[in-house]
């Protein structure tokens, strides 16, 4: 694995309190209803994403994900501000403002969703990896799922057909304690997620993901597997979020206290610790880390505030029109 190193940590910071300080951000203008739909933030997941980014090839390993996918494709080289305009339903955003929270796609930066469907991006993870093989691109796919998602057939047919494959893509529960307002244990008798691969003979384990370090040395392993032909991996990241599922959540299935506990792990806190512990950053250098994250926040703000929503057409231009299609009764007058 690549060294972490005083620039690997300072990285790690910057990028996990900008993650952090955008989902916030999201948090207000949707309040003021200037985001509408669903939004699901990413609160004390950003270890998850660090540590990945850290051992992924960028120019060729790609990333999918469920509804929670804002800051991932930030993290894979997508401009946050035409994220944020997205968000905004604005025609400068990544779908031109017609995919909105759930829906954020990058193919030239490998981010291919952002899937609203629970389980829905799994098989899509496989397929990226077999074209992966077929055209012996040299690729891996970290395709990334909740725990709710981890009961849906979808997962298990892909497996499946993954380790029959030996495919190169590595399956990744974000177990966030609860699918929803759901908690594992409610929906299963074990709980221990990645214990799910051992069932069809495929490496597999927990992982520590509120440490960045923890998450890049199991994908470490599971990429350079992958990579070389031995097929996947069944990881089960096991973090917490600090925000509800969506904005509409009222969290009642949880406790202040509990929440209060687990901020007592937040990576960020964690990793700023050891920025001043090994002294690679001075309190005057860290606020201006803080100066820049809150900076580039305002200026994802404000482009998207001041961005055009798309004209009515493109609604028009964007969906499938077929003249000749067979199973019409009759052809619209």
């Amino acid at each position: 694995m690549k060294k972490v190193t005083k620039a690997t940590y300072l990285k790690w910071y910057e990028d996990m309190l900008f993650w952090r300080k955008f989902e916030d951000k999201l948090a207000q203008v949707y309040i003021q209803q200037k985001v509408r739909g669903f939004l699901h933030l990413y609160n004390g997941q950003e270890a998850i994403l660090a540590g990945a980014l850290h051992v992924m090839d960028l120019e060729k390993d790609k990333m999918i994900t469920a509804y929670r996918n804002h800051v991932q494709p930030i993290g894979l080289g997508v401009d946050p501000k035409r994220v944020m305009a997205e968000l905004y339903g604005k025609a400068t955003g990544t779908s031109q403002g017609l995919g909105g929270s759930m829906h954020i796609f990058s193919k030239e930066h490998n981010f291919y969703g952002g899937h609203g469907i629970v389980g829905g991006q799994i098989p899509l993870g496989a397929g990226l990896a077999f074209a992966d093989k077929y055209f012996k691109r040299d690729a891996v796919t970290l395709t990334f799922l909740g725990d709710g998602a981890a009961r849906q057939g979808s997962l298990h047919e892909t497996l499946n057909m993954a380790v029959k494959w030996n495919l190169p893509v590595v399956f990744c529960v974000e177990n966030n304690g609860y699918a929803m307002g759901t908690s594992v244990a409610r929906t299963s008798k074990g709980t221990d997620i990645w214990k799910l691969g051992n069932g069809y003979e495929m490496p597999c384990g927990p992982v520590d993901a509120m440490d960045p370090t923890k998450v890049a040395e199991a994908l470490d392993e599971a990429i350079k597997r992958a990579r070389k032909g031995d097929g996947p991996t069944f990881l089960e990241m096991k973090t917490y979020r600090y925000r509800g599922h969506s904005m509409s959540d009222a969290q009642k299935y949880r406790t202040k206290d509990e929440v209060a506990e687990y901020q007592e792990l937040d990576p960020i806190t964690k990793v700023l610790n050891i920025i001043k512990d090994k002294k690679y950053a001075s309190e005057d250098e860290i606020k201006e880390i803080n100066k820049r994250v809150k900076d580039k926040v305002s200026e994802c703000e404000k482009f998207a505030e001041e961005s055009d929503f798309p004209e009515k057409n493109v609604m028009y231009d964007v969906v499938y029109e077929q003249e000749d299609y067979p199973f019409l009764a009759h052809k619209p007058q």
